[in-house]
């Protein structure tokens, strides 16, 4: 199906079902699907109805079947403990089995979900296939989230089960996870019928044998002696591969539900045809598995087509310097590497220079591809020119599980336009629509829609709240899912994603909650109300920060309060909010009816040309919110 990207998706215009048709043979299954989609199916339809396969067959059995079992499947690098290892499809195999079997000994099943919350080790990797081997729903939660976050996906999921470990590292300190594991269960209504922990080297953590905590490494042992196989469960292309939860702007948790038959096909599609790369070569995502990028392209995708990925517990600068990534493609010859804007970022302001990429050789890269936030156009030149390879910015959601606007290198690049991710992939028809629903002409800034059906490897709906899902991407634009991003289409086609509509905001690469984290602020006692909003940074993209009345008859030290509100962030929401800048207001800026003006007060912190709105109870305050963020030196006096 490759060819250039001009006759690819005319192919797929053309005819949309006999498209992904094609795509699908490139999947095993052990019955073909009867239907390529019935429209009359979930929210906007589902794909390959009636088609019966296995995830984990897919990306294991599937290749070893066809005499690649000793090809390396699995790197692991860790310069946080030093370690590396390698695994082969076979060896890939007998892991995966022994954690499968390990989970069907504690009852589960088809349909069962399991939570997963690891670091970035093999195991993690492991666990999540062992599911899918199963017929089981994992999900993933990210280790860096607290107690309570933990705690509110154990009870929407109704996990069974928990597959953890100990401790998670940091640079500089260890993060003990079994701790916030227990806190979590027992703030959870749902409780789980045990938790297989694996113990780390540099933190054991005491088990609750009286809450079923089973020590996992040693479970894994007696399947491994005793030769337990597992064979694959057979399950539907409709049915769920694993839940994954994305912030929600009210702070309750979506679950975005993701289904075995059209995420494969997708995800396999993609590897060649987006990011180039062939069976046996080397693809690295310096991401999480806790995010979507980890679901499909530390473990799903490269797997599914038959290349080795890297799981890398490390950070980009620090870890020891801010040259790790080009020692990382340089030991384990990466043809293609994913990652974030944030982290080169980060990179350029260690390294300006890009002297570190001198003492490796990284001549086996082929393209850098930056996703997960807007690539700002200084970034994209500076890679370019330390690099010399194409440096390839697409755009994607966790909604959707892979690019809807990419440049593709393995259907023959396009020209670059910085500050673009280029243009629509198969799938997915783009379109920009003012608030009332009406098409704008190009170049106009307004709603990026995608016109329905959704394709294959989108999610195909929120987990147990289908008119949830209706609702906030379905219904506001008919006929089209709400992206949630506002952007412009050019003359020549190309994308260009200016910002959320929303209140999500994204910190390094997450998507974070402000709705979340004013629900923590409003939890001390000092606050009376509070507002977060996302303040452009150039290292992370963006910042949260928060502004907080404090109750009238409060008198204490203002620094003391934020503190303690920083904190509070910090233990409920996990540091990953990096939530640091509080400032405290007399009022905050509302309509007649009482909503905060966010939007407004974001264009000012982001020294943006704002406009009053119409509907504002009293313009001072916007003045007032001016003084306070030039103050604090947030925004040029």
């Amino acid at each position: 199906m490759r060819g250039s990207y001009q006759e690819t998706y005319a192919l797929w215009q053309a005819d949309p079902e006999g498209f992904w048709r094609r795509a699908a043979e490139q999947i095993h299954w052990f019955k073909p699907p009867e239907k390529t989609f019935d429209p009359d199916q979930g929210p906007y339809g589902r794909w390959f109805i009636g088609g019966e396969t296995n995830t984990c067959y897919n990306c294991i059995d599937r290749h070893i079947a066809d005499g690649r079992g000793a090809q390396t499947a699995l790197i692991y690098d860790s310069p946080m403990t030093g370690q590396t290892a390698r695994y082969s499809y076979d060896q890939m195999l007998v892991e995966v089995s022994a954690i499968a079997a390990v989970l069907r000994n504690h009852g589960v099943g088809k349909g069962d979900r399991v939570i997963i919350y690891m670091p970035m080790i093999p195991e993690a990797v492991f666990s999540m296939l062992a599911c899918a081997r199963l017929g089981a729903v994992h999900s993933v939660v990210f280790g860096g989230f607290a107690a309570h976050e933990l705690a509110t996906r154990i009870d929407d999921c109704g996990a069974k089960v928990i597959i953890g470990a100990s401790c998670g590292l940091e640079p500089g300190r260890i993060v003990p996870y079994k701790p916030l594991l227990d806190h979590a269960i027992d703030m959870a209504r749902v409780k789980p019928n045990c938790c297989l922990i694996l113990q780390r080297d540099q933190y054991h953590a005491p088990l609750r044998y009286e809450h079923g905590d089973v020590d996992l490494a040693q479970a894994i042992e007696v399947e491994k002696v005793s030769g337990t196989t597992v064979d694959c469960t057979p399950v539907l292309a409709t049915d769920p591969l694993y839940i994954l939860y994305t912030s929600g702007t009210t702070g309750q948790p979506k679950g975005v539900v993701r289904d075995n038959g059209g995420h494969m096909v997708a995800l396999n599609w993609t590897m060649a045809n987006i990011y180039g790369v062939k069976p046996g070569e080397v693809f690295w995502a310096a991401s999480d598995i806790g995010w979507v990028v980890g679901h499909s392209y530390i473990v799903y995708g490269p797997l599914l087509a038959g290349n080795a990925t890297v799981i890398f517990e490390g950070k980009p600068v620090g870890t020891p310097d801010a040259g790790t990534f080009w020692r990382v493609v340089a030991d384990h010859d990466v043809k293609a590497l994913f990652t974030a804007p944030t982290a080169f970022r980060a990179i350029r302001r260690d390294d300006p220079e890009g002297e570190h990429v001198g003492r490796y050789d990284v001549s086996g890269l082929r393209a850098l591809f930056l996703a997960g936030e807007r690539a700002d156009p200084e970034t994209l030149k500076w890679a370019e020119r330390i690099l010399k390879i194409p440096i390839i910015d697409h755009w994607w959601q966790t909604e959707t599980g892979w690019a809807i606007a990419a440049n593709p290198a393995g259907l023959g690049l396009l020209p670059v336009k910085h500050g673009s991710p280029a243009k629509p992939m198969p799938g997915y028809g783009l379109e920009v629509l003012d608030d009332a629903g009406h098409a704008v002409v190009p170049g106009t800034l307004g709603n990026i829609v995608v016109k329905l059906p959704l394709p294959p490897g989108c999610l195909v709906t929120f987990w147990e709240a289908d008119e949830r899902f209706r609702t906030s991407c379905l219904e506001e634009f008919p006929g089209y899912y709400k992206t949630a991003d506002a952007g412009v289409i050019d003359n020549d086609g190309y994308v260009f994603v200016m910002a959320r509509t929303d209140d999500i905001i994204n910190c390094a690469g997450h998507r974070l909650s402000t709705g979340a984290m004013e629900e923590v602020c409003a939890m001390h006692p000092d606050v009376a109300e509070c507002a977060v909003i996302g303040i452009a940074d150039e290292l992370k993209g963006q910042i949260p920060c928060g502004f907080l009345v404090l109750k009238k008859n409060v008198h204490r030290d203002h620094a003391a309060i934020s503190k303690e509100v920083v904190q509070l962030v910090r233990d409920e929401i996990g540091p990953v909010a990096a939530f640091k800048m509080v400032l405290m207001v007399d009022r905050l800026p509302k309509t007649r009816s009482g909503k905060i003006l966010r939007g407004t007060m974001q264009k000012i912190a982001d020294g943006l040309p704002w406009k009053m709105p119409a509907t504002i109870d009293d313009s001072i305050v916007l003045d007032e919110i001016s003084a306070v963020l030039k103050a604090c030196g947030q925004v040029a006096a």
